[in-house]
């Protein structure tokens, strides 16, 4: 059915479908797209790469058929992504999407993402290869715990918010400080307002009550997906010869520990156990933004009434009855 806008808000509407991994995103957004007048947009950092099927939990051909996703299967594993790249084509997707008289449903979990692409992006100077190299030298010499300790010392709030693991954020952040002579957190705080998204959004935030069982469905879903052929996904591309563990593709939760794994660097159980554990530290870093999102509506994905109860709040901001 189609849509109408509120006379005083007249930008097109979208809507987040918002929650952490294993929580049954993909069903409910297909089940809200058989209901109304949506087309659905993928918000998953590894979705967007062709090959990782199995475990990205990519959707079936058969659901990708009758729900198409935009932004699914778009670039190569060798090939990097970035939430700026994520911001353009989303809005790009969108706006095609509302061209053909449809509603947006942006469905994922990827955080960075969605903050991106609501807020806009922060003015990053320009990658230093020369910095990055000396940066990742070091990092060699003393470990990416001791460069994490310097960015505390340089910009506390941003160590706050990266891992000391994190190498990927920690170089970034760095390389930021040292090419602009401004905290990373400034740069946040330059965002120019004139960058938010141009739709009015409604979102639906999927946090379960229960952590439990989600951390069972963490499990029971990642042995599916060994069940599946995930240890031959991953040979696959190993055996491409043109990747490498540190590209972000393979520092997908899953794909890193079934890498290590066939390099030997663990036994089966001991992969098992690291990607369990990987994924529901994922889950605890989605639930921890999510909570964050004060303007989201909140639903328990493992109550009965779930569906019901997130279809009548699209149906009052569509201001439309569900098919």
């Amino acid at each position: 059915m189609p849509f109408a806008a509120r006379s005083s808000d007249q930008r097109p509407p979208a809507i987040f479908l918002m929650g952490p991994t294993a929580t049954g995103k993909t069903a409910l957004a297909c089940a809200l797209a058989d209901r109304f007048a949506v087309e659905l947009v993928s918000v998953d950092s590894a979705l967007v790469y062709r090959g990782l099927d199995i475990g990205a939990a990519k959707p079936d051909a058969e659901t990708l058929r009758r729900h198409p996703h935009a932004l699914i299967d778009i670039r190569d594993p060798a090939d990097p992504y970035s939430a700026a790249l994520f911001r353009e084509d989303a809005l790009r997707a969108m706006q095609a999407i509302v061209a053909r008289g449809k509603v947006p449903l942006l469905v994922g979990g990827t955080g960075l993402y969605f903050r991106a692409l609501e807020r806009g992006l922060a003015p990053m100077p320009a990658a230093d290869p020369a910095l990055r190299e000396r940066l990742r030298a070091e990092a060699d010499r003393t470990g990416w715990p001791a460069l994490h300790a310097r960015l505390a010392a340089r910009d506390p709030e941003a160590a706050a918010r990266i891992r000391p693991s994190d190498a990927q954020r920690i170089q970034r952040a760095l390389e930021s400080i040292e090419l602009s002579g401004r905290r990373l957190t400034e740069l946040h705080a330059c965002r120019e307002t004139s960058a938010r998204i141009p739709y009015r959004v409604l979102k639906l935030a999927l946090l379960p009550s229960d952590r439990g069982v989600l951390r069972e469905r963490i499990a029971a879903r990642f042995d599916a997906m060994l069940a599946g052929g995930l240890l031959g996904e991953v040979r696959r591309l190993r055996a491409r010869g043109d990747l490498d563990p540190e590209l972000p593709a393979m520092r997908a939760v899953g794909y890193r520990q079934a890498w290590q794994h066939l390099e030997g660097a663990f036994d089966a159980g001991e992969f098992r156990r690291k990607a369990i554990d990987a994924t529901r530290q994922l889950a605890k870093r989605q639930t921890t933004w999510l909570r964050g999102e004060l303007d989201a509506r909140v639903f328990d994905p493992e109550q009965p009434e779930c569906l019901a109860a997130l279809a009548a709040a699209v149906a009052l901001f569509l201001r439309c009855r569900p098919a």
